[in-house]
């Protein structure tokens, strides 16, 4: 069996085969095998190991870039950007991982009681391709540190980014089995998952897979940590600083040509600021421009695939037909991959554009009377990933933040994953952490120990 995966810019259409069998039955023997003897390496041991894959991932970062241009049509510039976030994602769990792995002792009646996290064993990654090498490392830095082997199942359209990642994890030393590669189709994900050496998961993606993933998981009793879709509120009051706010709701919105869980997707501005605001951020879109992702004069990427630029043209045309007027873009670009910065107003219910996620460079502009009714239409919605608030106040922004049902809400600032601040969702967003002290914890067994 092969899969084929197409240059979203150039359209060069490269094979790739699934393994067989027993190719993935090697995979799964190597992480069993290499399990006790990674787990029982000193933490400053396997810090060294993720420093040296730090270094290796800088090393070879201009060919990563390439690699993620080619798959899935990112920027150069980001794709450098990611390289680097991942690299420094690894230095920063081998600096901090022992003092979140440290024992806590707890004060009971006991001579001695404390908490310790013992590491579960082999954890299979399902990670989506739009962030082919960060979102693999936001599960891989912490993972390893605690003492973990990895398996990851990258995306159908990403296999070349799942394998550099392996060989970087070989040439920094990290030894055989700690982690591996798996080009598999779903079928076979899941009957990896229910393989009894895999002791966890962790998938990012749609709603639709963290449904499947968390099915067969729970029907093997295994842990799984769930980060799937958004359709992020950027709330926009009426005395915000549009010299600020307009720059970052650009590159939230149109980052990644907006194929971003955590992006801004529905601007929520209210009524004494809406028309400035509208103007403003039409004006700053409209200067984008799709191209070559290797191109430093572009500033929006083409999206991944020609059938997601099909679906979020079906959403746009599907929310004009029920009203929405649109103030920018919304055409159908040259190419079969290339999709213009759109702005749509004039969003109500019932609209793709207010129920749906759009995973692609398209705005939806929701007008409200006040900041109350700003927070009840931020939490209308069966997401609940991320969040920003816009305002001169930031104590007031903080209150509101308060009170948007989300992961993380920010004020005054791009919301972004950070390797120092829990990420994860609630709703139909998904659930459990990654990063931070909660992320490396997640795939550990928080062991009591009580000594009378």
């Amino acid at each position: 069996m092969s899969q084929a995966n197409r240059d979203p810019w150039t359209g060069e259409v490269r094979p790739f085969p699934l393994m067989p069998a027993a190719a993935v039955e090697a995979r799964l023997a190597a992480a069993e095998a290499a399990f006790p003897a990674w787990s029982a390496l000193s933490i400053e041991e396997r810090a060294e190991h993720l420093r040296r894959v730090a270094a290796a991932l800088r090393a070879r970062r201009d060919d990563l870039a390439l690699t993620m241009s080619a798959e899935m049509g990112k920027l150069r510039r980001e794709a450098l950007a990611e390289v680097e976030k991942s690299a420094s994602a690894c230095e920063y769990y081998a600096d901090n991982a022992a003092r979140y792995l440290a024992d806590q002792a707890i004060a009971t009646e006991a001579a001695r009681s404390y908490v310790r996290y013992e590491p579960l064993g082999c954890v299979l990654a399902i990670m989506p391709w739009n962030f082919p090498v960060w979102q693999v490392f936001r599960f891989l830095a912490p993972g390893l540190m605690a003492g973990n082997v990895a398996l990851l199942k990258h995306a159908t359209n990403v296999p070349a980014c799942a394998d550099a990642i392996a060989e970087v994890l070989a040439e920094a030393g990290v030894p055989e089995g700690v982690f591996g590669v798996l080009h598999i189709d779903n079928e076979q994900a899941a009957a990896v998952i229910a393989d009894p050496r895999v002791k966890a998961v962790t998938l990012t993606g749609s709603e639709r897979a963290g449904r499947s993933v968390a099915a067969t998981a729970g029907a093997h009793l295994k842990k799984c940590v769930l980060e799937l879709g958004g359709s992020d509120p950027f709330i926009v009051l009426d005395d915000a600083d549009l010299e600020k706010t307009v720059p970052v709701a650009v590159a939230s919105r149109f980052g990644n040509a907006g194929q971003t869980c955590i992006a801004a997707k529905r601007f929520i501005v209210t009524a004494g600021i809406a028309d400035r605001f509208v103007r403003a951020f039409c004006e700053a879109a409209a200067k984008l421009q799709v191209g070559d992702p290797n191109d430093e004069a572009t500033t929006l990427a083409p999206m991944a695939r020609a059938d997601l630029r099909d679906e979020l043209h079906r959403q746009v045309m599907d929310s004009v037909a029920r009203g929405a007027r649109v103030l920018l873009g919304g055409r159908m670009g040259q190419g079969d991959t290339h999709y213009p910065a759109t702005i749509l107003d004039a969003v109500v219910p019932g609209m793709p554009a207010w129920d749906e996620e759009l995973f692609g460079p398209v705005a939806s502009i929701l007008r409200v009377a006040d900041e109350a009714e700003a927070v009840r239409v931020a939490n209308a919605t069966r997401f609940g990933l991320g969040a920003s608030v816009w305002t001169a106040d930031a104590h007031r922004g903080e209150r509101l933040a308060r009170r948007i049902q989300a992961g993380a809400c920010f004020v005054n600032s791009l919301v972004r994953s950070d390797v120092r601040l829990p990420f994860g969702g609630t709703k139909a967003s998904g659930f459990g952490r990654e990063l931070a002290e909660h992320g490396i914890h997640e795939f550990t067994n928080i062991q009591t120990i009580y000594v009378a």
